[in-house]
């Protein structure tokens, strides 16, 4: 049955001032949009939207939901809930491990808490001798651990740091707790994992919070195939509930131990599709593991270097084999030049999107940028990152070249593929993965805290709206959504506000009202007064 939407403020984002009054939805598609006083002679349903703002469903094009959905059952170490070392202790105390055997938390910024430092072995001893106890930093890339958890890995003061990780260690050689990079591997292997039906009910849960936020398709950028499938367990999670399209990326090593590559698995017609392959070029700019020229202030730490062009070349061809693209983790100036002079040896191989991506791209010169656009490069940046972390920015880069990061403006002048993303969970807001914070960050440039990060890389509300849609469609190649226009997927978003119309700095308080996957509501926020909420 056709249903027709009418009277509302329609933004399709096929371009950036593109807007009508009227849809047409039928079978999951969009068959028409135009004008009130254009609209068709059909029979249908007719919806009266009463002035109502419609986007389209917003595209996540980085995040990582299984993590995200594991990390929403464990201690959140982030404000409001945690100020400062004890607090999250006395809370970590209250967290029941009896499920899996240790005490989980995550989120924690040493910026962020009372005492300015990291969270060491002697913290977490506090909160039991007796079972390990495992707190992930807010980049992911770090974790700080207890006694316990350091003896059943058999860490000491002679065990080496293992290829592509650091073990901190005090003036003494004892480790301090504090694991970066791969050096987490060595405690985390010991973590009873959850099954894979405990992850699919975690994922249903977490479809109806995305839905919430407007976003209609995500990707999974941190794939592979054990313990479980990842392909595999997004298939049975949408059989189950999951609502939103789903690309993944998968780990190289993973690729090379299982290969899941084949016509079916990276076919981007399907709700769920393997869109590319994953690589490490560095670590984080809050943790001093990016990979960068020169060193981070008051310190002589340059990062990790975590990839080669011989790797970087290796997983090209691989993705060129199967027609999937390259995404390569790199935020430090260095990991980005060696990335682009690496793929600048290559030819681009896709023709409906980049065949390269470079998350994050946060550090990356003017000469870097051009040799990227004019390669082809797809830039996936987190404008969210300053707004939440600045004081790790500061402390590690100073104001003045953080104001330079994420240069989306930048970006987009210099005609980038490029989009707005969240990472979420890995940085340092509970409600992280809300776009609409995202987009006011982009849009105004300002931290939570009220810092300039930079006014010169500001863009317009209609451009951050295309980049979470129309653009980030690009960067996913994810068929036919993205855009409001005939042929495309009925995935739309209704919103209270005109987000166009309102001061960009109270974007992040747009809450949807309802949220439609293929033209099926699968979010109605409950409106106090009768009217429209009844309808949409």
């Amino acid at each position: 049955m056709k249903t027709i939407y009418k009277n509302a403020v329609i933004y399709t984002a096929a371009d950036v001032q593109s807007q009508v009054e009227a849809m047409i939805v039928e079978d999951g598609q969009i068959i028409w949009v135009g004008q009130e006083a254009d609209i068709p002679p059909v029979d249908g349903k007719v919806i009266n939207l009463e002035g109502k703002t419609v986007i389209p469903g917003l595209i996540e094009a980085h995040i990582h939901p299984i993590m995200l959905a594991q990390l929403l059952e464990q201690v959140v170490c982030l404000p409001p809930v945690i100020h400062s070392i004890e607090e999250l202790i006395e809370v970590m105390k209250q967290y029941d491990p009896s499920a899996k055997g240790c005490y989980e938390g995550w989120g924690y910024d040493e910026g962020k808490l009372a005492e300015k430092r990291s969270i060491i072995r002697s913290d977490l001893d506090r909160v039991s001798t007796e079972l390990p106890v495992v707190v992930m930093r807010t980049c992911a890339h770090i974790i700080s651990v207890n006694s316990k958890a350091l003896e059943i890995a058999g860490i000491t003061k002679d065990t080496p740091n293992p290829p592509g990780g650091e073990i901190d260690r005090d003036e003494t050689g004892e480790p301090t707790g504090i694991l970066r990079e791969n050096a987490r591997n060595l405690v985390l292997k010991h973590i009873k994992p959850d099954t894979e039906q405990e992850i699919i009910e975690k994922l249903v849960k977490l479809s109806n919070t995305l839905s919430s936020y407007g976003i209609t398709t995500i990707t999974e950028m941190m794939a592979t195939e054990e313990p479980f499938d990842y392909f595999t367990i997004y298939q049975h999670a949408q059989q189950k509930g999951v609502k939103q399209r789903v690309a993944n990326y998968y780990h190289f090593e993973s690729i090379q131990r299982k290969n899941p590559l084949n016509l079916v698995s990276t076919n981007t017609a399907n709700d769920t599709y393997i869109a590319g392959i994953k690589l490490f070029a560095d670590g984080s700019i809050s943790g001093k593991t990016a990979l960068v020229h020169e060193p981070f202030l008051k310190s002589n730490q340059t990062g990790i270097d975590m990839t080669s062009p011989e790797e970087i070349l290796a997983a090209a061809r691989k993705a060129e084999e199967h027609g999937v693209q390259l995404a390569i983790h790199a935020m430090g100036d260095k990991a980005i030049e060696q990335i682009v002079n690496t793929c600048s040896q290559l030819t681009p191989w896709l023709t409906d999107g980049p065949s390269v991506r470079i998350e994050h791209a946060t550090m990356i010169s003017d000469e870097v940028l051009k040799k990227a656009v004019d390669w082809g490069i797809g830039l996936v940046p987190q404008p969210i990152f300053l707004f939440c972390e600045i004081e790790s920015y500061l402390s590690n880069l100073g104001l003045k070249k953080s104001q330079t990061l994420y240069g989306l403006r930048s970006f987009l002048d210099a005609g980038a593929a490029t989009a707005i993303t969240s990472d979420a969970p890995a940085t340092s807001w509970a409600e992280a993965v809300n776009p609409f914070i995202s987009m006011q960050v982009a849009v105004t440039r300002k931290a939570y805290d009220g810092t300039d990060l930079g006014q010169s890389e500001r863009i317009t509300t209609a451009e951050a709206l295309q980049l979470y849609t129309k653009h980030a469609q690009t960067l996913t190649r994810t068929d036919c959504i993205g855009q409001l226009r005939e042929g495309y997927a009925a995935d739309f978003v209704i919103l209270e506000e005109d987000l166009m119309n309102i001061p960009a700095d109270q974007l992040m308080h747009i809450k949807p009202l309802a949220t439609y996957i293929k033209g099926e509501k699968v979010f109605e926020r409950i409106q106090a007064a009768t009217g429209v909420g009844n309808e949409i």
